[in-house]
């Protein structure tokens, strides 16, 4: 079947008409004049405004982040679509040196807000130009114990492009360039990737093997770039005083440092009863005693394989989506009416799926890798998730339209969940009824078991690089022992598999981000089954949740459902909808 032809690529002239448009030139040098007039009628000052004038100057710093950060949208959306362009990586990377040299001039703004006394900001606040922007205020003030003089945060500030950004653009630049032999062809890591699902069993254990041999032998560049990053990241929370690697992530995430203990220690605990209990299933379904890790995400053998055009996948997601809400339906409709999406793969194309929100002024954006399968169904649904999100969300303007990652994730994995029991009750057969179960438990595996896995290696990784130089020999040594344990016996892990933590971007470019995965996907869960019970008034409040943007924290946010994230059991009602899952596949 060959769906590439009528696939959608985005429009990016909503942003900007082309990388020398004048204008983008014209925006960046209008922002730079305004940034400059703004640090000198500002800076030093903010004590001494009134509240309306304090309220005043927020609402120009943040229309000066809505036009930089468009241009910085444009440019990483560009590079996103071939990032083995170097015409585009140097746009990207001239863009970003410019971003960052305008913003220097406001990095005092948030710098001089959080050295403001609290009865000060209180009376200012009092003031409803400034009460407006109180959530905002919050979050900034959050960082206030962790902040470094003015000068050391410009220094890290500017230093940036030169550090951090410049080891991330050569890990992606570096497995965009990748290429892997594989059925006589040389293959992207997406293409490869997808493999490892294929109907043929030859085919997914030579995809297999051709990733193991590639990111094997580009392993030390990969180690490399993780332990500079690593140590990087060492020294700035050393000079921030966070208590431990995983602190700065988790306050920018809103979440209490326990809060993520609980869930990690409920999903550790529930490895038996879910991903060892699953993949012995699944062993004795394939007639063997231990499955090779490359079958992990095999079809059943009985499977028929189904497969969408991209017609069928998106009339499949929006059809889940208008049965729950026609408001979210008619949002989602516009990403497709409006070429918002790009589904084709091809070479040097970001691998993955993201959605990008770009300004609150625009509309969002979204990059997926679609190959017909179920799975790519299922990823459509929850990148649209996460666009329809952002649109609701844009009402609270740039500064307070961002969730925090916990949450981020909470429309992309209802909408997935939508869109899962609506295939599920449309299932003509048991057959197919079965395979789509399995499908959905191992999907649910790799959002919730894999991704707190990941942070459990993340978190070995970052703790052991403090007491030296990790080796790829050994951090592939840490990644063995994780994955054995999390995913259980029945899984043969064969030595090639020892480099595949090399190819995942989370590490590189948001460290400690997956277990937002893992947080999303239960907190999804227990407000499905919420969903389920038939709550009064569920729709509305569930929009009024995306709607509140980053404005409220999880807890105000989950009590209209009666959820609470820091009670232990809401992991386990989330937790049980798996295990639920496979009770019923363990009885067929």
């Amino acid at each position: 079947m060959n769906h590439i032809d009528t696939l959608p690529e985005w429009d990016l002239s909503d942003l900007y008409a082309a990388p020398d448009s004048p204008e983008l030139a014209r925006d960046l040098d209008d922002a730079e004049a305004q940034a400059k007039a703004f640090s000198e009628r500002f800076a030093g000052r903010l004590a001494d405004l009134s509240g309306a004038e304090f309220g005043a100057a927020i609402a120009l710093y943040e229309r000066l982040g809505e036009v930089i950060y468009r241009a910085l949208s444009y440019a990483q959306l560009l590079y996103s679509g071939d990032q083995t362009d170097p015409e585009r990586a140097r746009f990207y990377q001239g863009i970003q040196e410019r971003v960052t040299d305008i913003s220097t001039h406001t990095l005092f703004f948030t710098l001089e807000i959080n050295r403001l006394d609290d009865a000060v900001l209180a009376a200012k606040q009092a003031d409803p130009a400034a009460g407006h922007y109180a959530p905002w205020l919050r979050d900034v003030r959050v960082f206030r114990d962790h902040q470094l003089s003015d000068e050391c945060e410009k220094l890290l500030h500017e230093k940036s492009v030169a550090g951090r950004a410049a080891w991330n653009r050569l890990f992606d630049e570096t497995m965009a360039r990748l290429r892997f032999p594989i059925g006589g062809q040389s293959l992207t890591s997406a293409e490869a990737l997808h493999l490892m699902s294929d109907r043929d069993p030859a085919k997914r254990r030579e995809a297999a093997k051709g990733l193991g041999m590639v990111l094997g032998e580009n392993a030390p560049l990969f180690a490399l770039i993780t332990n500079t990053l690593a140590k990087d990241k060492e020294i700035e929370d050393k000079w921030r005083r966070y208590a431990r690697p995983q602190s700065s992530r988790n306050l920018s995430n809103q979440v209490e440092d326990e809060v993520v203990d609980a869930l990690v220690a409920a999903v550790s605990s529930c490895y038996e009863q879910l991903s060892h209990r699953y993949y012995r299933l699944k062993a004795k379904w394939f007639g063997v005693g231990c499955l090779d890790y490359w079958d992990r995400n095999a079809p059943l053998p009985d499977d028929d394989d189904t497969t969408f055009t991209w017609g069928q996948a998106r009339d499949t997601v929006l059809t889940a989506y208008q049965a729950f809400s026609p408001e979210l339906a008619g949002i989602g409709r516009k990403f497709f009416d409006s070429n918002w999406i790009d589904a084709p793969v091809r070479p040097g194309k970001s691998p993955g799926a993201f959605a990008h929100p770009t300004v609150t002024s625009v509309h969002p954006y979204l990059l997926v890798n679609f190959q017909g399968k179920t799975r790519d169904v299922m990823t459509l649904a929850h990148e649209l998730g996460h666009g329809v999100h952002q649109v609701l969300a844009a009402g609270q303007g740039g500064l307070m339209a961002d969730t925090p990652l916990t949450l981020a994730e909470t429309a992309s994995v209802f909408g997935e969940m939508l869109t899962f029991q609506s295939m599920l009750a449309g299932a003509a057969t048991p057959k197919r009824r079965k395979a789509m179960l399995a499908g959905k438990v191992e999907d649910m595996l790799n959002t919730v078991v894999r991704q707190v896995a990941f942070y459990q290696f993340e978190s070995m990784v970052h703790e052991e690089r403090r007491s030296g130089e990790l080796s790829a020999e050994r951090i592939g040594e840490i990644w063995m022992k994780i994955q054995t344990d999390s995913l259980g016996p029945a899984l043969c892990f064969h030595d090639e598999y020892k480099a595949f933590w090399t190819y995942i971007p989370h590490f590189v470019h948001t460290p400690f981000y997956v277990y937002a995965y893992a947080f999303g996907d239960c907190l999804v869960n227990s407000l499905y089954s919420v969903y389920q019970q038939g709550a009064p008034g569920f729709q509305d409040k569930y929009l009024d949740m995306l709607k509140a943007g980053g404005t409220l924290r999880h807890g105000d946010l989950l009590a209209p459902f009666g959820l609470n994230a820091a009670d232990p059991a809401f992991w386990r009602q989330g937790l049980d909808v798996v295990v639920g899952f496979i009770d019923e596949l363990e009885a067929m």
